[in-house]
């Protein structure tokens, strides 16, 4: 089936997640993408463990659905297949230091004058303006941006997110801004360049707390598991696990009630409306936790969830794919044939009519370099 950015080439000159994720997500999407990758491999491959079959699970979760070539851009020859590659791509997606590509031909300038509809994507940690020369990591933008201010207990020390959450995010931003390109090439036929870095996508990524700032003058702190606007959102204990509760208005804290037994509670004046909660948390979570004593998480999680209250229990990542399962997400796909099937998640995007391929497994290094080779010595449109 015909994916909805079937025809649209990408070169991908990528590395480590924030474009990898993004350019997957192409490819998924049917985009025909080309990993451009330095001799020794994008970084990621050598990030273990995990490992299957002797190969970074981290670089299997990031690239399948891509063809690779590996390319020293030091040497003339290899440079001009990188400047031939970009001269026919729809979308060329980069995260090099800014300016890093210039030595080569390969920026923005030089590109589209060879290429005025190319769609450009420039992917950094600070931006391409006083932040340049700064190198871009999700942890250090974890720390810079303020969000492990956030994280972790109130009197403990600050944490980072279990995962490069601001990665992940940059990269999705990358994405909207490339098709935003892609609709205004096909109303003009002119291509442009796409910005996105990590500073950016963190701070609108805080969303409530940067608002707090922006428009409140106010600092946020670190909670632990507590909200700072919505009582009760965090996780409580039951009578074996921890259970999340989520009750984020007044009608779900009046279910929640009635399902505890204790209906008087939405009632109470401490506890009638989100801001007397908010105001009066630490003499309610006593309340409710008394109550939840009676039962475990998983049955207080179907008893909940049967009268409309969000909740659910704080699973280990088995324990997620196994609750996407019980929902028919179907949370994994298997990309590839016989030796060469690798287990991979789901992309997270359901369409009606132009769902998500997955036709190539991740690629070995310069798995595809001849074919590809060939191809850029010819006149083919595609490859």
């Amino acid at each position: 089936m015909i994916g909805p950015l079937d025809g649209v080439l990408v070169a991908d000159f990528s590395r480590i997640l924030a474009g990898p994720y993004a350019t997957m997500l192409m490819a998924d999407l049917g985009a025909e993408v080309v990993k451009v990758e330095g001799p020794r491999g994008d970084d990621t491959r050598s990030w273990t463990p995990p490992v299957r079959d002797g190969v970074s699970t981290y670089y299997l979760g990031i690239n399948r659905g891509k063809r690779s070539i590996a390319l020293d851009l030091r040497d003339p020859a290899d440079a001009e297949l990188a400047r031939e590659l970009a001269a026919r791509a729809d979308v060329l997606i980069e995260n090099f230091k800014p300016g890093g590509l210039n030595r080569y031909g390969l920026d923005f300038d030089t590109v589209r004058a060879g290429n005025p509809r190319v769609v450009y994507a420039s992917i950094s940690g600070f931006g391409s303006g006083a932040g340049a020369h700064v190198p871009g990591y999700d942890l250090m933008v974890q720390a810079i941006s303020g969000l492990m201010s956030l994280t972790g207990d109130p009197d403990g020390p600050p944490y980072r997110a279990g995962i490069s959450v601001f990665d992940v995010m940059a990269g999705n931003h990358a994405v909207i801004g490339i098709l935003a390109a892609l609709r205004h090439r096909d109303a003009t036929g002119e291509g442009q360049r796409v910005e996105v870095n990590l500073l950016s996508s963190a701070l609108t990524g805080l969303v409530n707390h940067s608002s707090a700032y922006a428009a409140g003058d106010v600092v946020p702190y670190r909670m632990g598991n507590a909200h700072p606007s919505v009582v009760p959102y965090e996780p409580l204990p039951t009578a074996d696990n921890d259970l999340i509760v989520a009750a984020a208005n007044d009608s779900q804290f009046r279910k929640l009630c009635e399902v505890l037994g204790v209906p008087e509670l939405a009632d109470d004046p401490r506890f009638v409306r989100n801001a007397d909660r908010t105001e009066n948390r630490e003499q309610l979570r006593p309340l409710l936790v008394e109550r939840l004593a009676a039962r475990g998480a998983v049955e207080w999680f179907d008893l909940l969830v049967e009268a409309g209250v969000p909740c659910g229990p704080i699973n280990t990542i088995d324990g997620g794919f196994a609750m996407a399962e019980r929902f028919g997400l179907d949370p994994i796909v298997e990309v590839g044939t016989g030796d060469r099937a690798i287990p991979t998640t789901r992309h997270p995007i359901r369409l009606s009519a132009t769902p998500a391929s997955y036709r190539l497994p991740p690629p070995a290094l310069d798995e595809h370099g001849d074919e590809l080779r060939a191809w850029l010595s010819t006149d083919k449109d595609t490859p």
